[in-house]
């Protein structure tokens, strides 16, 4: 399977990657066999959707999010984009995608504690989670450092804090990539029909390809509802990013009714 077949969706393994992907796809196996990090993945939803009736914040959210910011990276790499997270810390290029992937695999447990402030209370949790699980892959001095440059990258996947590094503004970004239609399906069956839920709605599809000169997040929508979600959510995950000149998202209104008041919009 090439990238082209999933449309920057899905993180395929067995695919051609423009970069070295042996240590990124022994790491993703064996999150995948762990049981602590599935534990936390399935009781982080609990305070956002049960008891707050948010959004999916769950396992299925990180899946995406974990697929979505690794073709970000794939395609940014492919576009000879330097990135600066591991090289200051002395590592190796094979480990900007263990960062990616690892930030965004536990940028969101802090959602056991509480759902508000909760990138702070994830600090903590995912240093405890990698001090157990990077000495398998790291020894100690490489593990500290990847260890902080992971917990960078899950802390500025809020707005409030200003990314430093590339590896981190993927990740930033690629939490706003989880925004397609049914995603705010929760509250939208409970009886919201706040703008959150009705732009995310409108959203059909997400996709990611190269450009000339940049990654191009698209975005099918079928009502101008949509854009609401696109600029809110998106835009603002993508300003002090790090990204801005790298990518550019174009929101797409595919409803054919007369009523169209948004055909394609840059954003």
């Amino acid at each position: 399977m090439t990238r082209s077949d999933t449309d920057g969706r899905n993180y395929d393994p067995n695919a051609a990657h423009a970069f070295p992907d042996e240590r990124l796809n022994d790491v993703l196996e064996t999150v995948t066999d762990d049981e602590e990090i599935q534990a936390y993945l399935e009781a982080q939803n609990v305070n956002p959707v049960t008891r707050k009736g948010y959004n999916d914040h769950g396992a299925k959210h990180v899946e995406i999010v974990r697929d979505r910011a690794l073709c970000l990276y794939d395609l940014l790499k492919e576009q000879g984009v330097e990135f600066n997270g591991a090289s200051e810390q002395g590592l190796n290029e094979r480990d900007e995608p263990v960062i990616v992937a690892l930030a965004a695999t536990l940028h969101d447990i802090g959602h056991v504690v509480h759902r508000d402030d909760h990138p702070y209370y994830s600090i903590p949790l995912a240093a405890d989670v990698l001090e157990r699980f990077l000495p398998s892959f790291y020894e100690t001095p490489d593990r500290v450092r990847l260890t902080g440059e992971i917990l960078h990258a899950i802390l500025c996947h809020h707005t409030e804090e200003e990314p430093l590094t590339l590896e981190a503004g993927v990740v930033r970004v690629a939490d706003a990539l989880d925004m397609e239609r049914g995603r705010s399906r929760i509250p939208y069956e409970r009886g919201g029909r706040g703008i959150n839920t009705l732009s995310s709605q409108a959203i059909e599809g997400v996709t990611l390809t190269n450009e000339v000169d940049r990654v191009v997040v698209e975005i099918e929508m079928t009502d101008a509802a949509g854009v609401y979600q696109v600029d809110e959510l998106l835009t603002a995950k993508l300003r002090e990013s790090g990204l801005e000149s790298h990518v550019r998202v174009v929101a797409i209104n595919t409803h054919d009714g007369d009523d169209r008041l948004v055909e394609r919009i840059e954003l």
